[in-house]
């Protein structure tokens, strides 16, 4: 029985690997950065009025995924917002190993090139080798039916590297394939 490697694992492991040991003079594979997880994470201010928005949320986000999305709980009340304790405001989803890089490949291929007037993802890493990308609609993922959409929603995906230099990081988001503008 063979087992499964996505081609961007393999690449991973073939091409980037070497090449960003020789690029930073790096002693020993094990130093050079390498991909944790991808968080997918979707913010739904209106659930707070329809608790089924956060039900539609979590069903468009396990298909874009291909693994279970959770709703997350407001973490503390805000009467302003009408907001309670443990009420679900939310929808997340962690992936790692080979799901991760089945998303990333699909991402780069097919979701990005949908993105209306895309000329590349910005270059700003947070400080601490990770990065994070603003998706203004969700319509834009292969996966969701648009007739069936009723309501538009973004969602932030976060790559989380290994490394905490951001110089690492995009050199290595740069070789497994994300479009950064020059």
């Amino acid at each position: 029985m063979s087992t499964y490697i996505p081609k961007l694992k393999k690449e991973y492991r073939e091409k980037v690997v070497p090449k960003l040991k020789e690029q930073f003079s790096f002693k020993t594979v094990m130093q050079v950065p390498k991909l944790e997880k991808i968080v997918l994470n979707q913010g739904l201010g209106a659930a707070v009025a329809d608790k089924k928005i956060v039900d539609v949320a979590v069903e468009e986000m396990t298909k874009i995924s291909g693994q279970k999305a959770n709703p997350t709980l407001a973490k503390k009340s805000i009467s302003n917002f009408k907001l309670r304790e443990g009420m679900p405001i939310g929808v997340r989803v962690t992936l790692r190993d080979e799901r991760m890089y089945e998303f990333l490949e699909k991402f780069i291929a097919v979701t990005l090139p949908r993105v209306r007037d895309f000329r590349g993802v910005k270059n700003k890493l947070d400080g601490r080798g990770n990065y994070t990308l603003g998706i203004t609609e969700q319509i834009v993922f292969p996966e969701i039916d648009i007739d069936k959409v009723s309501n538009i929603n973004g969602m932030d995906i976060t790559f989380v590297t290994n490394t905490n230099s951001d110089k690492e990081a995009l050199a290595l988001l740069t070789e497994l394939g994300l479009p950064f503008k020059k």
